[in-house]
Order: structure tokens, then sequence, then C-alpha cells
């Protein structure tokens, strides 16, 4: 694989860094992605409880189906910049990179990612305002909000009239979905609609969602995924959107059935 049309519309089962480095030079307008938060290298227990005991519903105790999210810090860091240095590189001169992350408290002081993106273009920040969960530390208040930085190349701009949005965005987390982090699909509707990108890449593909949003917005996407059980949940997905047409847009939103997201029923042990 080695020219733009071997990657469109598909999604690609591999090691992210492998798989980028054959994609060619400014062949993307757009990434939206959501890398793992390396939650299981966690100082303060945070998906456990004040008593030794863990969180039942911590769907990430056990990490991903083939990555263990348990990185030693530094080692994480210089990952997550390989992998923006690939998305840059892929990046046409009027694309942008929405990456999202989650600030944590790591031995008592605040990760703010700045470790990871202090070199690139970051133009702004989005607040993704979700729903809170269960905080067993009692150092600091219950986190409820993650991070979209908007790492743009100079010549990007928004579709018209997609600059009226606030950097705020309110968004409840998916909850059915059997990934164990997957998008909310209206989240990703946001960012897709709010450009006129053509090909867009997610490179942590997990479910899928990206590549359904770009099918449904009538965009050309490229999915890498490194699971191949991830890989199975979205193609599933992307043949139930082909078949029912189960996906209504409009110019002021989007109409998901609910039973749409719950397509593939097969659970990941």
């Amino acid at each position: 694989m080695k020219y733009p049309q071997d990657f469109i519309n598909k999604i690609i089962c591999g090691d992210i860094l492998k798989v980028m480095k054959a994609i060619p030079n400014q062949s993307v307008d757009l990434v939206v992605t959501s890398p793992p938060y390396n939650l299981r290298n966690s100082t303060g227990n945070g998906m456990k409880n004040g008593n030794g005991g863990k969180w039942s519903h911590a769907a990430l105790m056990k990490g991903y189906t083939h990555h263990h999210d348990n990185m030693p810090h530094h080692a994480y860091v210089k990952w997550q910049r390989h992998c923006l240095e690939e998305m840059m590189r892929v990046l046409t001169d009027d694309g942008a990179i929405f990456y999202n992350h989650k600030w944590r408290v790591q031995n008592g002081l605040l990760q703010d990612r700045q470790d990871i993106v202090s070199s690139l273009p970051v133009r702004q920040i989005i607040i993704w305002k979700r729903k809170g969960g269960i905080n067993f530390n009692p150092g600091y208040f219950l986190p409820t909000y993650e991070v979209i930085y908007l790492i743009a190349k100079p010549k990007f701009k928004l579709a018209p009239k997609a600059n009226a949005y606030g950097d705020v965005w309110e968004f409840t987390q998916e909850m059915n979905n059997l990934h164990p982090a997957a998008f909310p699909v209206s989240l990703i509707d946001r960012i897709v609609s709010s450009t006129t990108a053509r090909t867009i890449l997610d490179p942590f593909m997990g479910s899928g969602t990206v590549a359904v949003v770009a099918q449904a917005r009538k965009r050309d996407f490229i999915g890498i995924e490194i699971s191949p059980d991830y890989c199975a949940m979205a193609e599933e997905r992307l043949r139930g959107n082909r078949v029912r047409n189960e996906i209504v847009l409009e110019s002021q939103g989007l109409l998901f059935p609910v039973h749409h997201e719950n397509l593939y029923k097969r659970r990941i042990d």
C-alpha cells in the first residue's frame, strides 16, 4: 500500500506507526482521533476505590484487547509524539488534527499533555464536557471533561458558519458500544461537519465511529486499528450503514437511531 487510493475507505488492521509510514505525504485533509490514555499506568489507582476494591464499571480495567494501556510515562509520551509527527506529515497544507485526550493527576501533579503537544501548532483547545463518573480520590474534584487539541496547519479554515460554535461542547459519552472508550457519534459529527475535509483519518479507529460519520457525511475515510476485534466491530457497523441506511443527517444536526449503535452483538471478552 503506497498510493492514497490504496487506503481510502478501508480499515487497516495494524500498528499505527508501521501503517502510517506507508501513507503518502499530504494525502489526508483531517485527522480525528483519540489515543489510548495510558490509564492503567496510574499512581492514584484511578480505577480502584479507597478500600482496595475496583470500580465494577471501569471498562478499561484490563486495557484494550490488543493494547495493555500501561506504558512507562516517558515511553508513552515518546510514542504519542511520533504518532503526531506522522499525522502532521500526511496532513495537507490546509488540514488539521482534532486530538482528544484527558488531563490526569499523577503523583499529585496535573498532566496537561504539554509534554506531548508542546512543539505542535496547537491553535485552540476545545473542552468536551461529558457526564462525570465516580471519583475515589479525595485529593481533587471529580473530572467531568476531556480536551480536544485543534492542531492546525497554517491554511486550515472551518466550514462556513462553523465558527459560531463555542469552544465548550457538551456531549454525553457513548453508552451503547462494546468498545470500552468509544467516541459519541454526535461529537464526531460536530467535528466532521465543521470542516470541508474530503479525506479523514483516524489512526486509533476503535469501533469505527469516525468512519461511520464520514460515510454518512459522504466523506472518504482511512481507519487504522491494531485490534482485529475492534476492526471487525467497525466493519460490521459500516456494513449496517450501507445496507440499512439508518443514519439521517440534517442541516442542523443528526438523528442516529439508538439500535444502530448496537449492531455489533458479539461481546469482546
